[in-house]
């Protein structure tokens, strides 16, 4: 059956490299829609233009019209349904109503020009998005492309990446690809962080150097001697094991937006943003040392999507968004005030984590639970572990430590 609508995509060579079948799309066409720069690869159409501009979610809400009464054209760069308008079309026309042709994508083309396989890769957009999290997400990554704007370009990716010591990549930016301008250049991330002239429409591909570099483990399990700490309140921090089981008890998922109440140090939020790669951590800490220790091994530990917010809970929680996951590491003797908004913002589903070691605080917290009419998973947590005497081992216990999960209906 004849589709109302095709998508064709295009290279930043014009109407060169489009197939029989494209073109052939376009002579039948009534209406031919697409950015500026793929309109004037058709001069001689004599159908009716509609720019994609500024507009363009006004366009897509008159295609159910256009394609009722003529046949239509949309041009689109590479792979349509890659990064694209593709979806877009779909979602407002139908499936079954559109023929899609694409063209070669922009990360084919990228990692065609610098000689390397793909398969293996992963992408990044950050095109019209916040980088937040961006370095994070590299943590896992081998080999990388990058969607760029002109805000996020890529001298300021190699900045942030440099600024939170990942230093170990090597970088191309493949510029307008395919067109008759385009250029392929290879930086280190130093000599890229300082380069003033790449063009607008690129690619920035980003590979380890390190070739026995081994993707870390899904929960870091970091030593509490491994973050800056306040001194001498180095026992004000939350110990890897309670950590590692407060973590699991929040369920974090990829893209999870979590409140860290109390952060300290930041332990729990920084292993939380490396869980929650795709998501945000909200640091709330009160005190000005410990706000700016926690600033400190977010940088040390090469993570930016933790928001460090400086301010007394609860009313430093009052502009965030709505979390999925809320832990709480101190309250600052407002554990029923936390309690009540925290429970109230909550998302449907999402899970609340607090940690109490003194008997004061544990007795506030259960309490205020129940008087919401919850109850609590509650654990108590002894650890000991093993530290030399003379030619021995013996035990050196941990504080113990009640850890009390609550999950929103």
């Amino acid at each position: 059956m004849k589709k109302a609508l095709t998508i064709i995509g295009i290279g930043d060579d014009g109407c060169l490299s489009l197939t029989s079948r494209a073109m052939n799309a376009v002579a039948q066409a009534q209406v031919l829609i697409g950015g500026q720069r793929h309109l004037a690869f058709f001069p001689e159409f004599s159908g009716q233009r509609m720019a994609l501009q500024n507009g363009i979610g006004e366009v897509i809400r008159q295609l159910p019209q256009l394609c009722a009464e003529q046949n239509v054209c949309v041009l689109a760069s590479g792979d349509p349904l890659f990064f694209g308008v593709g979806s877009m079309v779909l979602k407002a026309v139908g499936t079954e109503h559109v023929d899609i042709v694409p063209h070669v994508s922009s990360m084919q083309w990228a990692f065609a020009r610098i000689g390397q396989k793909w398969d293996d890769a992963a992408w990044i957009s950050v095109h019209g998005r916040s980088r937040e999290g961006f370095v994070t997400r590299l943590h896992r990554l081998r080999k990388v492309a990058c969607l760029t704007d002109a805000e996020n370009s890529p001298p300021v990716l190699a900045g942030e990446m440099l600024r939170l010591g990942q230093t170990g990549w090597r970088a191309w930016v493949c510029e307008n690809l395919g067109g008759p301008n385009e250029r392929i250049r290879e930086f280190t991330l130093a000599a890229l962080a300082a380069c003033r002239d790449i063009g607008a429409l690129n690619i920035l591909i980003l590979r380890r150097t390190d070739p026995d570099w081994r993707s870390p483990p899904a929960l870091a399990f970091i030593h509490e001697d491994d973050f800056a700490k306040r001194m001498p309140k180095k026992g004000l921090i939350t110990k890897r094991e309670v950590r590692t089981l407060a973590l699991g008890a929040l369920r974090l998922r990829p893209d999870s937006v979590l409140w860290d109440i109390g952060a300290g140090s930041g332990s729990v939020s920084i292993e939380a943003a490396l869980l929650a790669y795709e998501g945000r951590v909200y640091a709330i800490e009160v005190d000005p040392e410990g706000v700016e220790i926690c600033r400190e091994n977010i940088r040390a530990h090469g993570v930016d999507n933790v928001r460090v917010i400086a301010g007394r809970a609860p009313e430093a929680l009052a502009a965030l968004e709505a979390p999925e996951a809320v832990f709480i590491g101190g309250s600052q003797g407002s554990m029923r005030e936390i309690l009540a908004v925290c429970l109230e913002r909550l998302r449907p589903g999402g899970r609340l984590v607090s940690t109490a070691i003194t008997l004061e605080n544990v007795g506030e917290t259960y309490s205020a639970l129940r008087e919401r009419g919850l109850t609590p998973e509650v654990l108590l947590v002894n650890v000991s572990r093993g530290a030399p005497l003379a030619k021995y081992v013996r035990y050196e216990a941990l504080n113990p430590v009640h850890i009390f999960t609550i999950e929103r209906p």
